[in-house]
């Protein structure tokens, strides 16, 4: 992914990420509460957020730093956002509970990420 993609995508993440999070406290309120699912909504909403501002943190550092490890970084970041936060999206809108199950890969793709970025950190400078 280069450098420019990441800025974009981090970019595209931070709005869509206020539009979501917007929507959902209007239009989908009543559903989330009577669902029981509020809490488990804000969480995809924050979670997409700070690895937004991690990947775009990660497009940054390309400007002074190159390292394969600020790719894997990169890589999972993005990937975690789609597989975490997504996951619990569709859980909150559709109900479909065995979802659940994936989310902790979008986790995991996370904690990779935040690790990949301290290697690269670590190495390079």
């Amino acid at each position: 992914m280069t450098q420019k993609a990441i800025l974009l995508i981090a970019s595209a993440l931070g709005a869509l990420t206020v539009a979501i999070g917007a929507f959902g406290a209007h239009a989908l309120a009543k559903m989330l509460e009577s669902t029981g699912r509020v809490a488990t909504f804000e969480t995809a909403v924050k979670y997409q957020m700070y690895h937004t501002l991690a990947l775009l943190a990660v497009g940054l550092l390309l400007f002074r730093v190159e390292h394969p490890a600020l790719q894997v970084a990169a890589w999972c970041f993005f990937l975690g956002i789609l597989i975490f936060s997504g996951s619990l999206y569709v859980l909150c809108a559709s109900g479909i509970t065995w979802l659940g199950a994936i989310t902790p890969i979008g986790g995991t793709l996370m904690i990779v990420g935040w690790g990949a970025l301290f290697y690269a950190i670590l190495k390079a400078l």
